[in-house]
Order: structure tokens, then C-alpha cells, then sequence
């Protein structure tokens, strides 16, 4: 399918929908809020935003493109809600640039900064106050570089210099290190985490290195990003993190963000998007205190009619999580990779039987083990022995009762011996 490479501030129609882009500030560069407008009313999308009036890189908000559409009429609002929770204006990046400045201006040894790896603004702040300390950049993580390598593409970081790949750093004094490296989640085979676990095969850190964790921690994550923290602490290495010092900001909008650009919208509905459901519910709530009537919240799947008229909900569309499971795309709920993850943790045993036409065995039951303990193919014949010889005959002639008394005697035997009950799988075989 070709691809049509569209500008900040593009119009263009798709079928019977106008569009056009129109520039917002966030964290990603060239972030654009889209607008649709069609003969039934008008709908603006804001993406992720937040209201940046001294961005790192980028033009800034387009306020006045945003009034003028006000001006004409929204219908609907379809929001940011992820940092509805915080009162006043989001931090701008240019003031996260000036605390990396004196942070890494004043240390004295090695210094890493790890952040989001698509944060091209943060990637240019780190490096401007790099070069200004008169340090060099080393690069660890493939997300970072490749990160790198795109905004160069894009026309961004050309006047940042040469950055040093990752086999560098130990040739380098500590004084003239920044590190820019991935892993600000705590992802266990990212850059940071293998580092604070001193099992990086170029770059080790000591007593008198600083970490910044330019970044917030990602609900879900506070367990992996606190391990990484604490082995950092077992290398006795310092940390700078969120809690300290303006080290990060949010791309997303505080409350006083959402009310200016209520503001200059004026929309008739607000639909929270792009949070939990307490940031959903806590956006709906701010917008009705904003004076916005109409509101509504939808749940994954809903279809809902925004205009004419009051928005509401109308049908279910299917919805799920699917899975990239080599060539294919698979459901993640009950696709193949919940059967592998439920083998990887209880093993497999295979039971083979052949019966002749008056319900008994010809030959012994085959019996093969995979991922059990040593020691169990023994006592699994047994069971699937005594289960079939206490099935009455009529029973063994239906395939699957007799499976399922041989399959749950064995299940029964590995859990009270083992603690745990394995697939098993039953073939019966007949003449």
C-alpha cells in the first residue's frame, strides 16, 4: 500500500471526510491533532499533546488555527486524558533542558541519561548540555540509535555532532562520558538494567557515576524500574531521578491545558481518550466543571455516534489484542502462545492406547513425558493403567470418557506429587 506523506497543516479528503493536520507539541516531534469535518458536524482527535510554549524542537501549538475551528463549530472533542489528574500547566521541555545543563555541568564522573527512546526533544537536550560540559556521547541501545538515526533522516540532531558507539566507552576519561541509553522502564534486557546489574559487556559504572532517569515511571512498571534502581545503589552509583529534580516533564496536558483549549474549541461534547478508566472518568468530570454539557466515556469495542445530535453509543464492533506470532497475527486470549507459555510452566505428557472391538488393550500404553521431573513416566503408566482397567467397558467405547478418565488420574497423580497438573494429551487408536 503506497504511502502519502502529508505536511503540518495538510487538507486533504478521504471519501467523504475532510481532513487536516494540525500542529500540537509533544514529546514525539511534528505531533498533530486531526481534524474530520463532514456534512453531519465536525470532530477534532488531539492526539497526545500538551500546551509547550518554549518547546525543544518544533514550531509549537498552533493556537490559532485551534480558535479558528472553534470558531467554526465542533461537535466533538475526542481528548488526552492521561495527565487530567494534575492541576495547572505541564513543565515546558525547555526548562527540563536547562536542569540537564547544571545536572550533568556539575558531575564529576560518568554520566548516563536514560529516557524514552522515541524522545527526540529530551535525546537534543541531553546532548546540547553534553557538548556544552565538554563530553562525549556514547550511544547503548539499538531503540536509541535507531531513534537517532530517524531524526537525522527527519533533519533533526545534524549540528549534534558525532555520536560514539557503545564499544568506546571504557577508552574514554570518565569526565568525558554521557551515556544515552535505553531500559527508563526497567525492561530487563534494555542498556540501564544491564548495567545496574554489571553484566553490560562494554560499560560498567562505579562509585562517583550518575544515572538520570529522564523519564516517569509507567504504571505497571514501578517493580522493574525499582530493581533497577537498587542494583544501581549495590554499585553505589548515584541517581537522579523525577522526584529530585525537573529531569522530565509530561507530553500530556494538565488540568488548566485541558481548560484553554476548551476554551478555544468550545466543543458541544467532550469524549475522554487515552488514559485508564479513572483518568477517562476524572476528564469528564473536569469537562462538565469546565461547562461542557456533554460528555461520554467509551469502553473498547463501543461504537458511538458523535453528531448529529447527543453522542451515544449505537453498536459493538470486535476488539482484542492480537499477537505477531512468527508469519501470523494471532489473538493473544486463545492463541497459540497462552498454550506455549501454560507448557513452558507445567510440561506435556502424551498417552497412546490401541483397543480391539471388545474394549481391551492390544499392547501396552505408550507414554511420553516433556518438561516433567525425572522420574515420573513410571508412575504415569500406572495411573493411565489402573484408570483404564477401572472403566467399565461400555464407558471405554466412547473415545472421549475414556480419555478424560485416563487424562484426569494423571493429572491427579503429578499434582499431588508435584504441585503441578500437566497437558495431557490422549490418543486412542482403533483396529
Amino acid at each position: 500500500m503506497p504511502v502519502h506523506v502529508k505536511q503540518a497543516g495538510a487538507k486533504f479528503t478521504v471519501g467523504p471526510f475532510h481532513l487536516e493536520f494540525v500542529s500540537v507539541t509533544h514529546s514525539i516531534p511534528e505531533s498533530m491533532a486531526l481534524f474530520v469535518k463532514t456534512k453531519q458536524g465536525n470532530v477534532l482527535h488531539s492526539g497526545d499533546w500538551k500546551i509547550d510554549r518554549n518547546p525543544v524542537l518544533g514550531g509549537g501549538m498552533d493556537e490559532k488555527r485551534l480558535r479558528e475551528l472553534g470558531a467554526e463549530g465542533i461537535d466533538a472533542l475526542v481528548c488526552d486524558s492521561t495527565n487530567v489528574l494534575r492541576e495547572g500547566f505541564s513543565p515546558s521541555e525547555t526548562d527540563v533542558a536547562d536542569t540537564l545543563s547544571r545536572v550533568i555541568g556539575e558531575a564529576r564522573g560518568r554520566v548516563a541519561v536514560t529516557t524514552f527512546a522515541s524522545h527526540v526533544g529530551r535525546i537534543t537536550s541531553a546532548v546540547k548540555a553534553a557538548r556544552a560540559a565538554g563530553r562525549e556521547v556514547v550511544i547503548a541501545g539499538r531503540a536509541m540509535r535507531n531513534t537517532i538515526e530517524a531524526a537525522r533522516a527527519c533533519g533533526y540532531l545534524r549540528d549534534a555532532g558525532e555520536f560514539l558507539d557503545e564499544e568506546e566507552f571504557g577508552y574514554l576519561p570518565p569526565d568525558k562520558i554521557l551515556l544515552l541509553c535505553t531500559g527508563s522502564q526497567g525492561e530487563p534486557r534494555a542498556a540501564i538494567a544491564r548495567i545496574a546489574e554489571d553484566q553490560h559487556p562494554n560499560i560498567s559504572l562505579e562509585q562517583g557515576d550518575l544515572v538520570i532517569f529522564s523519564s516517569k515511571t509507567i504504571p505497571g512498571n514501578e517493580k522493574e524500574v525499582s530493581t533497577v534502581l537498587n542494583n544501581l545503589a549495590r554499585l553505589d552509583v548515584d541517581v537522579v531521578t523525577s522526584d529530585e529534580a525537573l529531569v522530565h516533564t509530561s507530553g500530556h496536558p494538565r488540568q488548566e491545558e485541558l481548560k484553554a483549549v476548551y476554551s478555544w474549541l468550545r466543543p458541544r461534547a467532550v469524549v475522554p481518550m487515552h488514559g485508564e478508566p479513572r483518568h477517562l472518568r476524572a476528564q469528564a468530570a473536569f469537562a462538565r466543571l469546565c461547562g461542557i454539557a456533554e460528555t461520554i466515556i467509551v469502553k473498547d469495542g463501543q461504537l458511538v455516534k458523535l453528531c448529529p445530535g447527543p453522542a451515544r453509543a449505537v453498536d459493538e464492533a470486535p476488539t482484542g489484542r492480537l499477537h505477531v506470532d512468527g508469519r501470523l497475527i494471532v489473538p493473544v486470549v486463545d492463541g497459540p502462545a497462552k498454550q506455549r507459555r501454560k507448557l513452558s510452566y507445567v510440561g506435556i505428557v502424551f498417552v497412546a492406547l490401541a483397543l480391539d472391538s471388545r474394549q481391551q488393550l492390544l499392547g501396552d500404553l505408550e507414554v511420553k513425558i516433556d518438561g516433567l521431573p525425572a522420574g515420573f513416566e513410571d508412575g504415569i503408566i500406572e495411573a493411565a493403567e489402573v484408570a483404564f482397567e477401572s472403566t467399565p467397558r461400555p464407558r471405554r467405547a466412547d473415545d472421549g470418557k475414556l480419555a478424560d478418565t485416563i487424562r484426569t488420574a494423571i493429572r491427579r497423580l503429578c499434582d499431588t506429587s508435584w504441585g503441578k497438573k500437566p497437558v495431557v494429551k490422549v490418543a486412542i487408536i482403533r483396529p
